[in-house]
């Protein structure tokens, strides 16, 4: 097998599932949840998926090691993945590899950030990722492995080691592994990798530092006007990095909420903008110490209110999920990027 740090081959001999695991334990090569052994015979099975891909791989802060298709794959052989999964997780990877996306401070923060990766286009359904109910949750191999091998990735190959370079003051489940297909099928607008510019044919893969996901109940409402009412009132979070540090977040509307909001007009644009202006956080609601905080880095109110963003740009909007009135509110680390990157597969 490949050493997923050094990039050296080590020899397991003919360790079996439970003896390789105390091993990797022992090496800090470990998330805590079992892992498959990645000898040389699954690695290459993995790097031929990917053999059209010559593109070279930046170096991956912290430790600005070059990444081999071996050492990445083997990550992904751990995590439990397939090998028609790899184009995935590579895509995922030169996701968070784009600098605006900050990859060494969003492992470095004490903020409790995990890369959240959503999958559009046909390969979804060519691999079975999950878009609808239960999307964010357990039950699904693609989901859980493709995220979990980002994860990998970023404690083995990057060094975000918790309690080292990973500081976060309390984590987030969200690290093990934060993976999801976007539900194209019920979503009344264009898909999100189509209002990046992507052709709808197109497999793309969409990265962001970001918390798991918030919860946005609204059972109640019967018109457009009033879920937008209740997303903001739930996005408008004075203990959220997007208060202060101006950056992307997501919010990912269920599809009957979806259906709801088309029906009474409202567009991607126009929803953005009815939620960046009632998502404003009144000056009442922050402490006088983190106002000046906020103002002595650049981020002054508007009258009494702090926005959550720039501007109505920064929230990105798409559909997953199945039935039910729920949608989710994704804020992000704040210094970073939504980063997409085409599947080549």
């Amino acid at each position: 097998m490949k050493d997923i740090a050094d990039q050296e081959v080590i020899d397991i001999g003919d360790m079996d599932v439970d003896a390789f695991n105390e091993f990797a334990a022992e090496q800090g090569w470990s998330d805590g949840m079992p892992l498959y052994p990645p000898t040389e015979e699954k690695v290459a099975k993995f790097v031929e998926t990917v053999r059209g891909d010559n593109r070279p791989y930046a170096p991956v802060p912290p430790r600005q090691i070059v990444p081999t298709l071996q050492s990445i794959a083997a990550n992904a052989v751990m995590a439990g993945c397939k090998p028609e999964y790899f184009p995935v997780v590579t895509a995922a990877l030169r996701g968070v590899l784009d600098p605006e996306y900050n990859l060494h401070g969003t492992l470095a923060t004490t903020h409790s950030c995990a890369p959240m990766v959503m999958v559009s286009g046909p390969i979804r359904h060519q691999l079975g990722i999950n878009c609808g109910s239960n999307c964010f949750g357990q039950g699904w191999r693609p989901n859980a492995t493709i995220g979990r091998a980002l994860g990998l990735m970023l404690l083995n190959i990057a060094g975000a080691k918790p309690g080292e370079m990973d500081r976060s003051t309390q984590g987030n489940p969200a690290k093990y592994t934060f993976c999801f297909g976007e539900n194209e099928e019920e979503n009344p607008w264009a898909p999100y990798h189509v209002q990046r510019g992507f052709a709808p044919g197109d497999s793309v893969v969409t990265v962001m530092s970001g918390e798991g996901p918030h919860n946005l109940n609204d059972h109640g409402s019967t018109t457009g006007i009033g879920l937008l009412t209740t997303f903001a009132g739930g996005m408008s979070n004075p203990g959220a990095n997007t208060v202060y540090g101006k950056g992307p977040m997501f919010v990912i509307i269920g599809p009957e909420h979806a259906a709801t909001l088309k029906r009474d007009g409202f567009t991607i644009e126009t929803i953005r903008e009815e939620l960046f202006k009632r998502s404003r956080v009144h000056a009442s609601r922050i402490s006088a110490e983190n106002q000046d905080t906020y103002i002595s880095t650049g981020h002054k109110p508007d009258g009494d209110w702090f926005t959550i963003g720039r501007s109505p740009q920064d929230i990105h909007i798409t559909v997953a999920g199945g039935p039910g009135k729920h949608s989710a509110f994704i804020p992000s680390f704040g210094g970073t990027t939504v980063a997409c990157v085409r599947v080549n597969a």
